[in-house]
C-alpha cells in the first residue's frame, strides 16, 4: 500500500502535505483520516501559533477547549523525535485525552519527545505553516480551508 498523505489547504493559498505514519500511531492516523473524510477540519483555524515552537489546530470552536464528538484516543507515544515539521496530537494533562487537536512543530521541540503521539511528518509546504499568523490566539488566525487524505 502506498503511503497515505494528508493535505491541509490553508487560506494563505498554500497546501501542506503530511506523510501519515500508521506505523507509529495507527489509532491516531485512523482518527485523523476519518475526521478529514467527514470534513471535520474544513474551516478550522490554527488557534495557537507560537513562533519557534508549534502551530496548533483541530478544534472546531477555535478556542483550544474542544474536539470532535468521538471518544478520546488511547495514547500511542513513540520514540519519533519532535523536530521541525513533525505532526503530533495535542492533549490535556491526561495521556489518553487526544481527540482531534494536533500541532505541527515549527522548530525542534525535543522536550515533548515520548509525551505526545507523533502521527505524521510534513513533506512539503512547511513554508505555509511558518507563515501562519502567530498568537494565542492570533488576531486573524490561519484557516484550514480543506483537509483531504489520498
Amino acid at each position: 500500500m502506498a503511503d497515505q498523505k494528508l493535505t491541509l489547504s490553508l487560506d494563505s493559498g498554500g497546501d501542506v502535505v503530511i506523510k501519515l505514519r500508521p506505523d507509529l500511531a495507527p489509532g491516531h492516523v485512523e482518527r485523523i483520516t476519518e475526521l478529514a473524510a467527514e470534513g471535520f477540519y474544513d474551516g478550522v483555524v490554527f488557534h495557537r501559533v507560537i513562533d519557534g515552537f508549534m502551530a496548533q489546530g483541530g478544534d472546531p470552536t477555535g478556542t483550544g477547549m474542544s474536539g470532535s464528538d468521538k471518544p478520546d484516543l488511547k495514547a500511542e507515544f513513540n520514540s519519533e523525535p519532535h523536530s521541525e515539521g513533525t505532526c503530533s496530537m495535542a492533549r490535556t494533562q491526561v495521556p489518553d485525552s487526544a481527540n482531534s487537536q494536533f500541532f505541527i512543530c515549527l522548530d525542534d521541540a525535543h522536550f515533548l519527545d515520548g509525551q505526545y503521539t507523533v502521527w505524521g511528518q510534513v513533506e512539503s509546504g512547511m513554508e505555509h505553516v511558518h507563515a501562519l499568523p502567530k498568537g494565542e490566539p492570533p488576531a486573524q488566525p490561519g484557516t484550514i480551508t480543506k483537509a483531504t487524505v489520498s
